[in-house]
């Protein structure tokens, strides 16, 4: 379900399964990855054709070495991914006791042989299934850890709450979801139109044209229908 890139290595796919179920739909995953060359950001993204349950999530915790007694540290929340949003760069940091100066970090990016505990050892990336309510706070405390520290917190963005809470509270007809798409449509063609006889002709082109542009647009934002407004980031 899904892999993860690391700058400078190959992609990573071999996940393990934690928490096999007897019908064989497991919810937790993990990636052991060594820590040698050092790095501190990474890339996690769905793999073609995954898609989550409604109103799920994909929180993403890494657990790594505590830097003075090498010893596995708590399982720390980075990120979440979602159907609305299958990829993401997210931050890997080693726990400390004290905020770490640019320099600091510069000097832990520049050396690849590392002398402390952090260096050595392996980072545990763990997948977790989970609701969105469940997710929300989550994401919600790394933003505000991100904003008070100077940083923008991780690699994945509260849009996917957003558009995850509003669709477990608001569900959007079929009706009115065909309505959408009928105005965008007439919307569209209306500038089109000529008159032949009487009647309000649109060539096949101009709908052709509309399709295509129609489609892009899914591809680029799915939910933009299910929106109030789905005219408003036109």
């Amino acid at each position: 379900m899904f892999s993860v890139v690391i700058p400078g290595r190959p992609c990573l796919t071999d996940i393990v399964a934690v928490d096999g179920q007897p019908n064989g739909q497991a919810t937790k995953f993990a990636f052991t990855i060594p820590l040698s060359p050092s790095f501190s950001e990474l890339v996690v993204f769905f793999l073609p054709g995954t898609v989550l349950p409604p109103n799920t999530g994909a929180a993403i915790y890494a657990q790594l070495p505590d830097p003075t007694t090498g010893q596995p540290s708590n399982f720390r929340f980075i990120g979440a991914l979602a159907n609305e949003k299958p990829s993401g760069i997210f931050t890997v940091r080693s726990p400390s006791t004290g905020a770490r100066t640019e320099a600091e970090e510069e000097d832990d990016m520049l050396d690849e042989g590392g002398n402390t505990a952090a260096s050595a050892g392996v980072l545990t990336l763990g997948i977790s299934i989970e609701e969105v309510q469940a997710i929300a706070p989550q994401l919600a405390a790394l933003e505000a850890e991100g904003a008070s520290s100077g940083q923008d917190g991780s690699g994945s963005s509260t849009a996917m709450v957003t558009q995850g809470s509003g669709q477990a509270q608001r569900q959007i007809s079929t009706k009115v979801l065909a309505q959408r798409i009928i105005g965008s449509a007439f919307n569209y063609l209306a500038s089109f139109a000529e008159t032949d006889k009487g009647q309000d002709v649109v060539p096949l082109k101009s709908f052709r044209d509309w399709w295509t542009k129609f489609e892009r647009r899914i591809d680029v934002d799915p939910t933009f229908l299910e929106r109030q407004d789905p005219n408003a980031n036109s």
